[in-house]
């Protein structure tokens, strides 16, 4: 028996935007953090939380934007470096530009009758600049936000969760992530999914799938 892909999702940060690590330098020079010092006090507040995922208190969220920069700052300064008074939705998002290219390939796949959601674990506070940058209308036919369902990738909750919204069975879904680790947890939720690279390599890899038939045990 085969079963053909009918529901894509894509994850937001580092596939409709640039890598994440290009954002986090420009964050940086905006700010004036040095990358050394600020990720030794994202490291040390994020372990507070029972994890090493530096997004996982944000996202899920266990708290609040002002409180875990509050925590930062406070590192910084133990540092003997002073951070200055920012949102960090807002210093994140300044200047970050939409991957057009893969925006492009989900409008096609759009066309061709499939279901074109987005998956991303996303804090609230990046709720309004991301509707900015990708207005989803038109583009999605569902998002599945981690902050807003209360799981996040790569659980498998999430999976499962994401395609009952498509109304697909798991089989018929691909995830484009651009972490390995996401990845995996799609594939061990029953899902195909490919590693974001780049728009035209993610489009040759999607259109493979789409072309061919998944083949499943009966």
């Amino acid at each position: 028996m085969t079963i053909s892909i009918k529901a894509v999702w894509t994850d937001f940060g580092g596939v409709l935007t640039p890598p994440v690590g290009e954002t986090f330098s420009a964050f940086c020079a905006r700010t004036g953090l040095p990358p050394g010092p600020l990720l030794t006090a994202v490291a040390t507040v994020t372990a507070r939380y029972g994890t090493d995922d530096f997004m996982l208190p944000l996202d899920t969220p266990l708290v609040t934007e002002d409180e875990w920069l509050r925590q930062i700052a406070a590192e910084l300064d133990a540092q003997g470096i002073e951070a200055p008074m920012i949102s960090f939705a807002d210093a994140w998002f300044d200047g970050r530009r939409t991957n057009v290219e893969w925006l492009a390939q989900l409008h096609r796949v759009r066309g061709r009758g499939l279901f074109v959601g987005m998956l991303s674990n996303m804090p609230p506070a990046w709720e309004k600049h991301w509707r900015r940058m990708v207005p989803p209308e038109g583009v999605f036919d569902d998002v599945v936000n981690s902050a807003q369902v209360g799981c996040r990738k790569p659980d498998p909750e999430i999976f499962e969760l994401a395609a009952a919204r498509a109304g697909v069975p798991a089989a018929q879904c691909v995830l484009v992530d651009d972490l390995a680790k996401n990845c995996a947890g799609a594939r061990a939720a029953g899902w195909q999914a490919i590693e974001f690279t780049g728009a035209a390599a993610a489009a040759q890899e999607l259109d493979a799938l789409l072309d061919q038939p998944t083949a499943v045990s009966p």
